[in-house]
């Protein structure tokens, strides 16, 4: 099974007032905070608390962020960092270290998969978490603690002043610098990469459609298939959403090439892509609809190839 949330963080005046949430689901979520913190710090936290919460279930973890210096922190620097003991290549320390050391250690044996999805644009489970998020700085704001939430079913009790890095654990912040000016060339060149564009997204969501880890849940299909989809296999079969949900069969390691993407609508992309495995190459083609809450996948085509 995959568990499916999204973290967020917020800071009232960046820094200020801050606070981070993690949502599944309205029986499933946590919240938390500091009365001075930064945005970053809040991104970085939410992962973390939803990390930990999680650690006793042996399930895979699908994320949503609308932080780019979230996602490359876990997925792309923290190795260098840890490796260079906790420095950037230009020397300098790491900001949150003391966050990001405990990311390192909450992620070591995990099956994560992090997904950007653009903020304030509807998707549902980012909405909520960061509604949560900014409820709980605007809670430290006034001086009252913040909604702790359910937490995840299962999970220890903590008491997460004690167990979450926080601002007095480093030199209080003062006013967060750039993110561009903090990182050495080989980040920066990462990170002055434009978010991810709507055609990134579904190439993106298109590849969790080969894992077996999205394939083995319907829950996670459910979030990618649209109501509507169907889709034409390679032998002709039409297969419907309510038999893709019940059960679809495993796929050998399977290589995605993209061969265009061309907008099919104001809010509609046709995907065109080879899919290469160790059965051989099939043309497909994909038709994506962005709905009020993400890109669903409405369509799919397939067609041999020969050699």
């Amino acid at each position: 099974m995959t568990i499916i949330a999204a973290a967020d963080g917020s800071a009232l005046g960046n820094p200020g007032p801050a606070g981070w949430a993690w949502y599944v689901d309205d029986d499933c979520w946590a919240s938390g905070g500091w009365a001075h913190g930064t945005n970053n710090m809040g991104e970085l936290t939410a992962v973390l608390d939803l990390l930990r919460q999680t650690a006793h279930a042996d399930d895979d973890l699908l994320v949503y962020c609308d932080s780019t210096y979230a996602i490359n922190v876990v997925t792309k620097w923290m190795a260098g960092w840890k490796q260079r003991g906790w420095r950037k290549r230009d020397n300098k320390p790491v900001l949150n270290v003391e966050i990001i050391k405990a990311l390192d250690e909450a992620m070591a044996g995990r099956r994560v998969e992090f997904v950007w999805v653009k903020g304030h644009a509807g998707h549902a489970l980012n909405e909520a978490a960061d509604r949560l998020a900014n409820a709980a700085a605007v809670r430290f704001r006034d001086g009252l603690p913040p909604e702790p939430g359910p937490g995840f079913p299962g999970a220890p009790v903590v008491d997460r002043h004690d167990s979450l890095a926080e601002p007095g654990r480093e030199p209080a912040p003062g006013p967060e610098p750039d993110l561009f000016s903090t990182l050495d060339e080989a980040e920066q060149q990462a990170s002055t990469v434009a978010p991810m564009t709507d055609g990134d997204q579904v190439i993106a969501l298109e590849r969790s459609l080969l894992t077996a880890e999205v394939r083995d849940d319907p829950a996670a299909l459910a979030a990618l298939l649209h109501p509507r989809w169907q889709e034409i296999g390679a032998s002709g079969r039409i297969r419907t959403r309510e038999e893709a949900l019940s059960g679809l069969e495993p796929l050998p390691p399977t290589e995605l090439e993209v061969v265009s993407l061309t907008p099919a609508g104001p809010d509609a992309l046709l995907l065109l892509w080879r899919a290469h495995s160790e059965t051989g190459t099939r043309l497909r083609s994909s038709l994506w609809l962005r709905d009020p809450t993400q890109w669903r996948q409405l369509f799919q085509q397939g067609t041999p190839v020969g050699e």
